[in-house]
């Protein structure tokens, strides 16, 4: 005779099935999800990954022709959400967590997005950095509902946004001179 309810049968006596995991994220995912691990730097990951950003815009452009830096940062930041939204999918998927914190291919985006079209000075650096970081921590609106979107798209686009009003900032700065 077998037991009425055993620890593997609900109470409508069907067998119960555990929930499926997701297998752990592929290694160029994680990779480019936690940039190459700064992601797992505590504490703050997100402001570590913005301040490697700054720090590698900053050399990068050391051997950039001035003229090409609006165009490198474009490419750059497309290729970061082009990649970062299906890497940050299989990572959050894998982790079995709706927005990971060592997920920062979104602050690598975000932070590149808010230096286009700005001379590279410690000023606007430290401007970008500071503005960024702002709004991405803040979301104002409507960036709390872009973090709500589905899977990576989620996890990264609100960053964008994030980038993108900090981007404006940087364009009103330069416009009245603030940064020279």
């Amino acid at each position: 005779m077998t037991p009425k309810n055993s620890a593997s049968d609900t109470l409508d006596g069907s067998a119960s099935v555990p929930p499926a995991l997701s297998p752990p994220a592929p290694l160029w995912a994680t990779l480019v999800a936690t940039f190459f691990g700064i992601g797992r730097i505590r504490p703050g990951p997100g402001t570590w990954a913005s301040a490697a950003t700054v720090l590698l815009w900053w050399l990068l452009t050391r051997w950039l022709n001035p003229q090409w830096q609006t165009v490198v940062a474009c490419l750059l930041a497309g290729l970061a959400v082009a990649v970062g939204i299906p890497a940050a999918t299989r990572v959050s998927r894998g982790a079995a967590l709706k927005d990971p914190q060592f997920v920062v291919i979104d602050e690598v985006a975000g932070q590149l997005i808010t230096f286009v079209g700005a001379a590279v000075t410690w000023k606007s650096l430290l401007l970008g950095f500071i503005l960024f970081r702002g709004f991405d921590i803040v979301k104002p609106p409507p960036l709390r509902h872009l973090e709500k979107l589905r899977e990576g798209v989620g996890i990264v686009l609100d960053d964008v946004g994030a980038g993108l009003y900090a981007l404006a900032c940087m364009q009103i700065a330069l416009h009245f001179g603030l940064l020279q």
